[in-house]
């Protein structure tokens, strides 16, 4: 019955979930575009460090290498960078004299490099096998003074420009994924105390329909202040309503009961005369009827309306203690017996409680031979109790009806039960009946 409205944290059609999947979709373009573009331009800027470096390297050794009347050849200094110096450490050179000398670099000890990529006075490079694995190679021809063909070709392993650009990207991506980890938490946290007024407003509301408020309370942002004020207007003005159809209801039914007095008066001097006497049993029939009508419909517009504003709230056992005191003056005779082990809640107006209350207490006190027990439990669940002669399963049935009486010297309009099971779904209620083997009737609220 109680219902308190919290926000879904991850609903399907929740702003939340509709906030975070939009952050983790800029997120992922965001940082995917950056880590892709980083990537391309590192890799195109190694990439030509390491061929401007090659060309200046293969211009320098033609620049060093001496060739004699005869063809020989030498190299009058090595090379500026030391690498080429350190046997296999990827670096390597070559010069050679076609169907002649060859010379080539300390750090090549084995193997060759090809020199079909040296074929011409221009310079070219290319991806070829050297003495280590694949490399990139630089080279041109050039002539010997007897007007032979000279290469000249400079190579350098390619996994050096492959680690580093290996290197890199795993360091940019452990950076950039650190980043889109922080980017994400930084949102979330957005997100949650970007809603947080609406957390609030959802508690208020819960709160109001648990009845613990009467309002909606505290201050909250311009976007959503006008809403809370609005429903604030609202409850007040809805309020206004319902109590003004109390008054209404119970203003018609004193203005019909007024005539209605008179009509029964009239129509019971007119029973004791023979000659009308007929005419006046029909008229009393009709106004108990129109009585039992009145009272019903009164019952049923004041619960309605305390059903719709769902705004209030009854705590038990307290609402309950006046209407004992009151029935044990009604029925003297009957023990009224409180059971209630810890006090709770429901979220019903105190007035309708009070009314169902009251005429399950009533019809128990003129049915019970000694006690009434009314227990109160968890649930909430109210139980009434009586030791009386109880009812059949076809009682039990008919029991509730308008106008159902089982005894017609026993006092009342047959109301009670009508109006109590009427309160009672108009708030999710149900009332049930049982009759136990031993005798009495148990009536309970679940």
């Amino acid at each position: 019955m109680k219902r308190v409205l919290t926000p879904a944290r991850f609903a399907a059609h929740s702003l939340r979930l509709r906030f975070l999947l939009a952050i983790l979709l800029w997120v992922a373009l965001g940082i995917g575009g950056i880590w892709y573009s980083a990537t391309r331009v590192f890799t195109r800027h190694i990439e030509a460090q390491y061929h401007d470096e090659l060309y200046g390297h293969v211009r320098e050794l033609a620049g060093l290498v001496n060739i004699s009347k005869d063809s020989h050849l030498s190299l009058s200094r090595p090379l500026s960078d030391p690498r080429y110096l350190e046997p296999m450490s990827g670096y390597y050179w070559q010069v050679s004299v076609h169907r002649g000398d060859r010379i080539h670099s300390a750090s090549m000890v084995r193997g060759e490099i090809d020199e079909d990529i040296a074929h011409s006075p221009e310079i070219f490079h290319s991806i070829d096998n050297g003495p280590t694995g694949k490399t990139i190679a630089y080279g041109f021809t050039g002539f010997t003074p007897d007007g032979r063909v000279v290469h000249y070709v400079i190579a350098v392993d390619k996994r050096y420009l492959d680690q580093t650009i290996a290197s890199f990207t795993r360091e940019l991506t452990l950076w950039l994924t650190a980043l889109a980890t922080a980017l994400l938490i930084t949102g979330y946290a957005v997100v949650l105390f970007g809603l947080r007024p609406l957390n609030r407003l959802a508690t208020a509301i819960g709160q109001l329909r648990e009845g613990t408020s009467a309002r909606l309370e505290g201050a909250y942002p311009s976007e959503i202040a006008p809403l809370v004020e609005d429903l604030n207007a609202y409850i007040a003005g809805n309020e206004a309503v319902i109590e003004r159809a109390r008054v209404e209801a119970g203003n018609l039914a004193h203005g019909l009961r007024t005539p209605l007095a008179v009509i029964t008066d009239e129509a019971e001097r007119l029973a004791r005369q023979p000659e009308s006497a007929r005419a006046a049993r029909a008229l009393l029939d009709q106004a108990h009827v129109m009585v039992q009508q009145i009272d019903f419909r009164l019952a049923r517009t004041r619960s309605a309306a305390g059903a719709r504003a769902s705004l209030r709230v009854s705590h038990l056992p307290e609402a309950v203690l006046p209407i004992l005191s009151a029935m044990r003056k009604l029925h003297p005779d009957c023990a009224f017996e409180l059971s209630a082990p810890i006090p709770v809640r429901m979220a019903i107006d105190p007035v309708d409680l009070s009314e169902l209350v009251s005429n399950l207490l009533d019809n128990a006190g003129k049915w019970a031979r000694r006690s009434v027990v009314l227990t109160i439990a968890e649930g909430p669940r109210i139980r009434v109790e009586d030791d009386g002669p109880g009812m059949s399963e076809e009682q039990i049935a008919r029991a509730c009806e308008i106008g159902s009486r089982f005894d017609a010297d026993m006092p009342g309009s047959g109301l009670g039960l009508a109006i109590a099971r009427d309160i009672a779904e108009a708030y999710g209620l149900r009332l049930r009946l049982s009759s136990p083997p031993g005798g009495g009737l148990i009536a309970e609220l679940v």
